[in-house]
């Protein structure tokens, strides 16, 4: 797999390595491979011993102009860095309180209508600085970092109003200009009923889109739009109307969809030809068809399932046979998935989900890439760009089996090594 077009500049060579390219179902593992990346995009990926001329004479020519880099990977399995493509980033305060109420025997559903939930997390986070949000986060995302995670998603909905919606996606910018991690924004302003529109969600819906949405776009903060399309949030007219002016704004749309019940709200964000829809739960088989026809991804968040104790189980063997893309995330988030660990939910998929490795790895790398719209990262690849991770596993499949000690040792985004500095 190569692609000849070569110009002077920093070359890459990892050797000696296992790589899951992620090209097929089967991870498209080739042993004994190399990697070759040239300004921060992969030219070729294949067996080390059948490296093509040009590219040896790339390698040494580079070394001589002190723009090479050679990693021996001993034997380490190389993939495309992890992206998480579902995550709450950006918040102030705690609801350990909440963790408490529910092991006592209240429902997330209870919580959320005594006033808590969300619209606790919403007081913080309005009460906090820009600063001190960014304090907050940054710890966060330098942990995904640190866990081979080179694309990360970033929600607003924890501020419900022009000024601290937008004040949240300031934060999400800024940790991208603070980190060698990419970030995605989305704007989920219709995340919940602020106290300021009791009683008056069409009339919350109106302000989203002709005040809170518009100014986003224009200071250009969001490459996204997400919607919770639920009983306890809103309904399918009103996402259907968010969508509507995010089509009329070029912006593409998510869903936060079927988590509690069914809305019928996956299918809606297919009509839009939508990056994605998550959670799932109670997804129906019409939203499969409506998903697999637009090519839409399944976001899938074990995290959530685990920490509010669901039992209902995503339909995963129907989305298999419809081939729906699944991918999976962590939810990152301080009510129902406060589990900054994508690795982990991985192993979630796995025991939970019934999900195989191979699934899983897809899940944070190939499909997880898809659901952000990202079609240059997520496989190693020619064309795609150098984010690569390492990992000292004997096997795809021990990512999966074992949690608790970081197997990560070299991470690459965009062709460059990320430091242990920033990766401790």
């Amino acid at each position: 797999m190569s692609n000849t077009s070569m110009q002077p500049g920093t070359v890459t060579l990892i050797k000696n390595v296992t790589a899951a390219t992620m090209t097929d179902a089967q991870l498209g593992l080739i042993e004994q491979a190399a990697i070759v990346a040239h300004n921060g995009v992969i030219q070729w990926v294949g067996r080390e011993n059948a490296l093509p001329m040009e590219y040896q004479h790339l390698v040494l020519a580079s070394e001589e102009r002190q723009s090479a880099t050679i990693i021996d990977g001993h034997g380490m399995l190389a993939t495309p860095a992890l992206t998480d493509c579902h995550t709450h980033l950006v918040w102030a305060g705690s609801r350990a309180n909440e963790f408490r109420q529910r092991l006592h025997g209240a429902s997330y559903q209870d919580i959320a209508e005594q006033g808590g939930g969300i619209l606790s997390t919403v007081r913080a986070t309005r009460a906090a600085s820009e600063d001190a949000l960014f304090r907050m986060t940054l710890p966060r995302a330098k942990a995904l970092l640190s866990q081979g995670v080179a694309h990360v998603e970033i929600k607003s909905g924890y501020g419900l109003s022009l000024d601290d919606e937008l004040k949240q996606l300031r934060v999400a910018r800024r940790i991208g200009d603070a980190l060698p991690l990419r970030v995605s924004t989305t704007l989920l302003a219709a995340h919940a009923l602020p106290p300021e529109f009791a009683n008056d969600s069409d009339g919350y819906i109106d302000y989203v889109v002709r005040e809170i949405l518009p100014a986003a776009a224009n200071q250009g903060l969001v490459d996204a739009v997400d919607v919770f399309c639920e009983q306890i949030g809103f309904s399918r007219e009103q996402t259907d109307r968010v969508f509507r002016a995010a089509k009329q704004l070029g912006i593409p749309v998510k869903l936060h969809a079927e988590q509690l019940s069914d809305q019928d709200g996956a299918a809606l964000m297919a009509s839009y030809q939508g990056l994605s829809a998550d959670h799932l739960e109670y997804l129906s088989d019409k939203g499969i068809r409506a998903m697999a026809d637009a090519g839409s991804v399944a976001v899938l968040l074990p995290g959530a399932f685990y920490f509010l104790r669901e039992t209902k189980l995503p339909p995963i063997q129907a989305l298999r046979d419809a081939k729906v893309p699944i991918a999976i995330a962590t939810d990152a988030n301080p009510g129902s998935s406060p589990l900054i660990q994508l690795p982990l939910m991985m192993h979630f998929a796995c025991t939970l989900f019934q999900m195989t490795p191979e699934e899983s790895w897809l899940g944070v790398t190939k499909h997880a890439a898809a659901a952000l719209g990202d079609h240059q990262q997520g496989t190693l690849a020619p064309n795609q760009r150098a984010d690569i991770a390492l990992w000292d596993l004997e096997s795809p499949e021990a990512m999966c089996y074992e949690f608790g000690i970081n197997p990560l040792r070299h991470l690459l985004i965009g062709g460059e090594q990320v430091s242990k500095d920033q990766l401790a």
